[in-house]
């Protein structure tokens, strides 16, 4: 498939994704989230929006960081695998939930949030809603 638009020798596109990329590096190295949840977030939501692109890239970072293949096989099976923790599995439906915003009626459920807050703070849950609000503009940049 050829891109329909080059975003990369558009001027306005050039500097909507470089803040895209800046803030989504604040969020990635304020230290706030684990490595290993940030890529699975990331990863989550790119499958859900069908960016193969995005979807590609941060496959490849958890492979790269280590990351067991079942991990990241898994990562589409989330909810059914065990290969993850309470944590990761609380980011992964707070990603899903913030993804599919338009199916929840409402935004993300109550019960979601209140799960996630029972793993992550304040300051966390922040780092988290501005990963999941990135990504998912990345991907759309990416898809439409």
């Amino acid at each position: 498939m050829s891109a329909r638009l080059n975003l990369f020798g558009s001027e306005i596109a050039g500097k909507a994704m470089k803040g895209i990329n800046t803030a989504s590096m604040a969020v990635i190295n304020s230290g706030l989230l684990p490595k290993a949840t940030i890529d699975l977030v990331l990863l989550r939501a790119s499958q859900i929006n069908g960016c193969g692109f995005c979807t590609d890239i941060h496959s490849k970072d958890l492979a790269h960081a280590g990351e067991s293949a079942a991990r990241v096989n898994l990562v589409a099976a989330w909810r059914e695998a065990t290969v993850f923790s309470e944590a990761e599995r609380a980011a992964l439906e707070l990603a899903e939930q913030g993804t599919r915003i338009a199916d929840g009626f409402g935004g993300v459920p109550q019960d979601v949030w209140a799960n996630a807050a029972k793993h992550y703070d304040e300051e966390q849950l922040a780092a988290l809603t501005c990963l999941i609000a990135l990504i998912n503009a990345s991907n759309r940049l990416g898809v439409i």
